[in-house]
């Protein structure tokens, strides 16, 4: 799985309230109309200028906040191919693979804001384009990069039902 765009960067503690704002709750229920405000209250021109396969890269403790699956979600559907963190919070995280959305943990001081990324996650590499720089990374493990290749946990067990779908 290699993911290749360009960076967005974002500082430490974006919380799941950044990613999407508390006052639209009313979205809830129109993810593809929350996905275009997705982290407007940490970076207004953020939703209206992310390309398909941009990476979000943050510092730490991305995705702080409150257990809602819409942060990921929106995160996603806005075409962002990867989130790339310091840290981040462990709901976000587990949530993320859950609907597909890839999660690295990695120092993200060396990329700059506009850096065209290359990320490999079997092979365990990020590649900064603009950089000329290559940061090692521990791969996903299998069945972590099959759930994220089949689209989340969900679109998994449907393909794959009780099985681990590793054959």
């Amino acid at each position: 799985m290699k993911l290749t765009g360009k960076a967005w960067k974002f500082g430490d503690g974006i919380s799941t309230d950044h990613i999407a704002p508390g006052r639209l709750f009313h979205l809830r229920s129109n993810l593809p109309e929350l996905a275009k405000h997705v982290l407007e209250d940490a970076r207004a021109d953020f939703a209206p200028n992310v390309k398909p396969g941009d990476f979000v890269v943050g510092g730490r403790n991305f995705g702080q906040g409150s257990s809602r699956e819409h942060a990921p979600t929106i995160i996603k559907m806005a075409g962002v191919s990867a989130v790339l963190a310091k840290s981040v919070a462990r709901i976000f995280y587990r949530n993320a693979i859950n609907v597909g959305l890839p999660v690295i943990i990695m120092d993200t001081d060396r990329i700059s804001e506009g850096d065209q990324i290359e990320v490999d996650l079997a092979e365990g590499v990020v590649l900064n384009r603009t950089q000329g720089t290559t940061h090692a990374i521990p791969p996903l493990p299998l069945t972590m990069r099959k759930i994220l290749s089949d689209g989340g946990l969900v679109e998994h067990i449907k393909k794959h039902g009780g099985k681990l779908g590793l054959d």
